[in-house]
This record gives C-alpha cells, structure tokens and sequence, in this order.
C-alpha cells in the first residue's frame, strides 16, 4: 500500500477567524508536525467575495494596487485591486462599496452607491487590463450598479431635465452641512439615460462577475427583498427600493439596450433585458448593472477563481486535498468553496480523497458528501464556545492538521 504524499490544501477564510491564507497556513504547519516528508501545496482560495484577491495574489504572485475611490456614502478613501503576472486584474467591490465601510446606523440602502467600485474598474482600465474578474459580495447597495455606470461616463436623468448624480463631485449639501446622495431611491425618478459616454475601453474588455447568487433584480426573490434587510432596509424600504429597481429595469430596457446594439435611444422597448436573468439581483442589482452596461458575465465565484489558479495542474498528481471554510451546512452546496475544490478535483480524478475542515458541522453536513466530500470534521475538539473556537482558529487548525497527518497512515 503506497503512502499518500502530496497534500493541496485549498481552503477558504474562517470568517472571524483567520483568512484563507492563514488558514491553509495552520493546517499545513499541523500536517508536517507530524509528517514533514509531506509535499504540500498551499492554495488559498476564495468564493468572488471578501478574499479574492488575496487570494489570488496569494497564487500567481501578482501585484497589489491601491488607487482612491468612495465609499457607499461618497466619502473618500483608498481601494484595493489585483493586478496579475498576465495583466488581467481581479476586483472586490466591497473594497469599495462594502458593507463593512458602515457603521450600524450608516446603512441605509437608498442612499448608498457603486460609484466608488466603477471608479476601481476605471483604475483597471487605466492600467491596461482589459481582462477582469469582480467579486461583488458583500454590497452595501441597492442602486442597480448605477452607480457604478456613472463612474464609467454613463448619465442618468429624471423627467425635469435634472442629472442623477452617483458621483461625489457633485453631491449638494444638506441645511446641515451633509452630503445628500444618490443611491437606489433616486432611480424612481429616472426618465432617460444617456450611455454614449461610456468609457469606450469597456468594449475591449472581457469582464467575468464572480458571483453564486441566483436572484433576479426584483420581486420576492430579488435584490431589494432577499438582500435588503441586511443593508438597513425597512419593509416600506424594500417596497420602494424594488419599485425604483423595476422602473430603473424598463428605462434602461428603453434606452441602454437600443443603444449598446447599435441603434438609437428610442422610446420603444428593446427586445429583452437582463433583469430576470440568474444573479442580476446580486450586489443589490450591480449584477444587473454590470450585464447591461459592462457585458458582463455571471459565473461561479470559487469555479471563476479555481480558474484563475489553474487547479487542476495543481491536484492532477495530488493523494489528497484538503478544504474547508467556517461551516459545512446545508448551503455548502450553493456555490461555496468546499463544493467547488470537490467537485473540480473529482473531475480531475475521482480516486482523490477529499477531505472539508470547518469550525462547524452544521444542519444537513452530511449532505456535501454528494459534492465528492469524502470525509467531514470540525477543529473543535471539545466542549467549546463560538467565541472560543474562533478565538483559538490557529490552535485548532494546527491540531486538525496534525489529525489529518494521522490519518494519512490509512487512507491509502
């Protein structure tokens, strides 16, 4: 019986806990503390939300770039980008319109705006690339990616004749002295956009959104109504914010989508729209915004980002992967890291043993072995508390690392 020894390790962040880098980390210090002939590839990974490009400089080596934008609230601030070794760039737009740049009582959907993360796109383009992969987990937005477009020269007006400004440019003041922003309630008051400033550098451009939800832009399962609630919105807000996503959907099917192929603005529908279509709804509708404006594609964020390392050079000769991320429940299935890395390394060789590390082993775990997952555990060892667990991550991965090196001695 040969003995296993090449181990890719290809885990996802543990939220609260450690990021992805870290945690391949401490697994694979607890795997050669006990068998350091062990060959072992570390490749952090992540789902096209917080952590991508981490993670993806992580991999291939690629270079960190920090250019000014805006918040969701139009104040100033520095973002984030990855620029890789073959000139694609790799984008969070939580890094700049993230919900994490909000206090509690800052969160407010419909007011906040994309603009900072179509300036980032534009900090992109300025560098060259015209290859993109955008995360967009994580918004703190409900603007249809208006926002965004507005960054990129599209302009956006309401029947009167008076600009939608997303911009901070030209936000007016309030009587007491604060911004007063345009955000996904303005839409309501859309009339006419005109998109023939649109920065002409995005038809060169192939702009994949890594992206794992599936919800429309509006209606029950849309983006004012699934996603809504966490960004500080009311029921009566959801109920506006979807109205003016809906009127915002047949003005742009009316106007941007004559225009982009090729005719003029007109006051006939166009033929279709990307509002139905699978994740137009994600990032409070930035999905949307990115189709219709950036011809985007939705795809899988970790199947985009197992792309983008090319992981099947990496686990073609592997005897084991490891993977993991905070939880292992019912929703693993849904597009998270351990059901992506399973799935693309039985594809390489159904013969790879997998194995999903979590802090928790949630409701229906045990359903991901349908995923390819062979074998399942926690790093809590013993009775523990949440806090203590994820307080003592690196402890307890070091120590599950250390158990999976045991486990080596019989699994093949």
């Amino acid at each position: 019986m040969s003995r296993i020894h090449k181990i890719v390790i290809a885990c996802d962040s543990f939220k609260g806990s450690c990021n992805a880098i870290d945690a391949t980390k401490y697994l694979e210090e607890g795997l050669l503390s006990y068998r350091p002939d062990l060959e072992i590839v570390k490749v952090p990974v992540a789902d096209g939300g917080e952590g991508t490009v981490e993670a993806l400089l992580f991999a291939t080596g690629g270079q960190r770039i920090t250019t000014a934008a805006i918040d969701p609230l139009g104040r100033p601030r520095t973002a984030d980008f990855g620029l890789l070794p073959d000139g694609s760039a790799v984008l969070e737009m939580a890094s700049a319109s993230g919900l994490t740049l909000l206090s509690a009582d800052e969160r407010d959907p419909r007011i906040t705006s994309t603009y900072g993360t179509g300036q980032l796109m534009k900090a992109a383009l300025d560098r060259g690339c015209r290859k993109m992969i955008l995360g967009i987990g994580g918004s703190a937005t409900n603007d249809g990616g208006a926002g965004m477009a507005a960054a990129l020269g599209v302009k956006f007006y309401a029947a009167d004749g008076r600009e939608l400004r997303f911009g901070p440019e030209s936000y007016p003041m309030t009587s007491e002295g604060k911004p007063s922003y345009c955000g996904g309630a303005a839409l309501a008051d859309l009339a006419r956009i005109d998109v023939s400033g649109l920065d002409p550098r995005l038809s060169e451009c192939d702009i994949t959104v890594a992206c794992d939800m599936n919800n429309p832009l509006c209606g029950p399962t849309g983006a004012s109504a699934i996603y809504g609630p966490q960004k500080g919105a009311t029921p009566e807000m959801v109920k506006q914010l979807d109205n003016a996503l809906s009127h915002y959907a047949e003005i742009v099917q009316r106007y941007v989508n004559t225009y982009l192929s090729g005719g003029q603005a007109t006051d006939h529908e166009a033929p279709h729209s990307a509002a139905e279509l699978p994740g137009a709804g994600a990032a409070g509708g930035l999905g949307f915004g990115l189709m219709t404006f950036c011809n985007a594609q939705i795809r899988s964020g970790i199947h985009s980002v197992l792309d983008m390392v090319r992981f099947e050079e990496l686990v073609k000769d592997a005897d084991l992967v490891i993977t993991g991320e905070g939880a292992i429940d019912h929703q693993t299935l849904f597009g998270k890291v351990p059901q992506g890395v399973s799935e693309r390394t039985k594809s390489v060789n159904p013969d790879i043993a997998v194995i999903g590390v979590c802090g928790t082993l949630g409701r229906d775990y045990d359903k991901a072995h349908s995923c390819g997952i062979n074998y399942m555990m926690s790093i809590a060892t013993g009775p523990i508390t949440l806090e203590q667990c994820m307080a003592e991550a690196p402890r307890l991965l070091k120590e599950a690392g250390c158990r999976i090196a045991h486990l080596t001695d019989i699994l093949k």
